[in-house]
């Protein structure tokens, strides 16, 4: 994916500048599939056997001789500025391919657990404070839990920083509940 963006990039950057373009090759070796544009450049397009890398062929003098009238179009003939936004169009392709990915990414969100208790040890902290089996911590210290790492982390600080920490839970009805979760000072320190 990313070889597809970057080489894209230039092939889209030296189309637009007016550079020929001969050839946009995805993969080295024997190709596999080749198809060849119905527009005046006849560009062809390349899907070649070992999918390593890919590469813009664009028309050079250094390469061989160049048609009459298409001069102007070789690469080697083209303004400095022009050649050099061409270089720079696939790793810029591939910055802002990278930007819309963390995008999307970051729009769909994080998956987290839903904060809800499972089985609790009798005689602990958890028993003592009247936590139960498919409890829902919606909040601690009166801050909102969406997600199990929310709540312990928030249940954690709070019984560091103070011994004790509110917490408000709902049951599978959806009954709520306000609590306190202790813990002595013998046992923080340990």
């Amino acid at each position: 994916m990313l070889v597809t963006v970057h080489e894209f990039g230039h092939f889209w950057v030296a189309r637009r500048l007016g550079f020929k373009v001969l050839r946009f090759s995805l993969g080295f070796g024997k190709p596999l599939l080749k198809r060849v544009s119905r527009d005046a450049d006849q560009v062809e397009y390349v899907l070649s056997a070992i999918p390593l890398g890919g590469y813009v062929r664009l028309l050079d003098e250094r390469d061989g001789p160049v048609p009459a009238g298409e001069e102007h179009r070789a690469f080697n003939r083209r303004p400095p500025l022009a050649r050099i936004a061409v270089l720079l169009a696939g790793p810029g392709a591939n910055f802002l391919f990278a930007v819309f990915a963390y995008w999307i990414l970051f729009m769909q969100g994080i998956p987290g657990l839903k904060p809800v208790i499972g089985e609790i040890a009798p005689d602990s902290f958890a028993a003592h404070a009247d936590l139960r089996p498919l409890d829902e911590i919606t909040a601690v210290a009166g801050q909102a839990t969406p997600t199990r790492q929310a709540a312990v982390l928030a249940i954690l600080e709070g019984v560091v920083d103070q011994g004790a920490v509110p917490v408000e839970v709902k049951d599978e009805q959806g009954t709520a509940r306000k609590l306190t979760i202790r813990v002595p000072e013998s046992e923080r320190r340990a």
